[in-house]
Formats: structure tokens, sequence, C-alpha cells
């Protein structure tokens, strides 16, 4: 089994488990995340988290009444100030062999829906998730601290391929 602890906020710690099956000693939770592209296709957005100070995609959970689309907007725009439109599903993640634990004793199994988008208005900024953002060339992603399974995602959307990838 291998863990990883991760600081969340200013004393909370949250625990990585990747170990066979981990995921069945938790629930289901469903998350959208966005890669944006600049005008070029040569750079990736990429946001700096303020609980762990790692970078990833825009994205989060999925709240109840809300579409994939519109819940995978509602995050970027908290997270950057960006609005967009959804695009193109370029892949479903689900290890199950992963499980995220909180603090408050919730233990999850995410399954990640990451969606192609484009800016339609805002502004990028920073908001109270974000310490930093940036656009990045895949030699640059390579030099960063992902957060875990954003690495793959990325590197799935820079193929550009059509149909969707089911991880």
């Amino acid at each position: 089994m291998e863990l990883t602890v991760i600081h969340y906020g200013a004393f909370k710690l949250i625990k990585i488990v990747h170990h066979d099956r981990a995921g069945k000693l938790g629930t289901l939770a469903l998350g959208c995340a966005a890669v944006i592209f600049d005008p070029t296709r040569e750079k990736t957005l990429l946001i700096r988290r303020l609980d762990n100070g790692l970078w990833c995609l825009p994205g989060g959970h999925m709240e109840a009444g809300e579409s994939v689309a519109e819940a995978c907007a509602r995050e970027v725009f908290e997270e950057t100030g960006l609005q967009i439109q959804v695009g193109k599903l370029i892949g479903v993640y689900s290890d199950p062999h992963r499980r995220v634990d909180y603090p408050d004793g919730r233990r999850v199994q995410s399954v990640v829906l990451t969606f192609e988008a484009q800016p339609i208005g805002g502004e990028l900024r920073l908001s109270n998730e974000t310490s930093d953002y940036g656009w990045f060339s895949p030699a640059e992603i390579d030099t960063l601290e992902l957060m875990d399974g954003h690495r793959a995602r990325i590197a799935d959307a820079y193929t550009n391929q059509e149909a969707a990838f089911v991880r």
C-alpha cells in the first residue's frame, strides 16, 4: 500500500491511499475538470491550489442539481474568473485503486470527467482557492509538482483524440 499525506488547509491533512481496490472502502464522488488551451494550442492553463500548493487543472466536485457542464463551468469560474463553454469530453478517470481520506472522516473514490473548454468571457484572476495560475507548455508541465492524476489528463488532451479516454 502506498500512502501520500498532503497538507490541507492550515492544520488538516488528507491522505491519498493507493492500494488494490482502495476505492471499495469509500463513496463515489463525481468531479469535472477543464483543459483550456491558449489560442495556439501550445500551452494549457493550470492553477496552483492554495490548500496544498500543487498545480492542477481547474475543476472540482459536482453539486446536486447541476449538469456536468454546469459543474465544470462553475468550478472554472470560481477558481479562475473565466467563463467557459464546455466542449468535447477528453476522458473519464476512475482509478479504483486510489482513495482520498479527508480530515472529516469521508473516504472518496473520485470519478472525474475532463473536458476541453474555451474561454468565452470573464477575466483571469486568483481566487480564495488559488495562489497562482499560468499557461504552460508540455515541457514546462513536466517540471511542475502536479496533483495526482492530472499529468495523464493533460497528456490525453494533447493527443487531440476524438474518442474519449476511459481510464
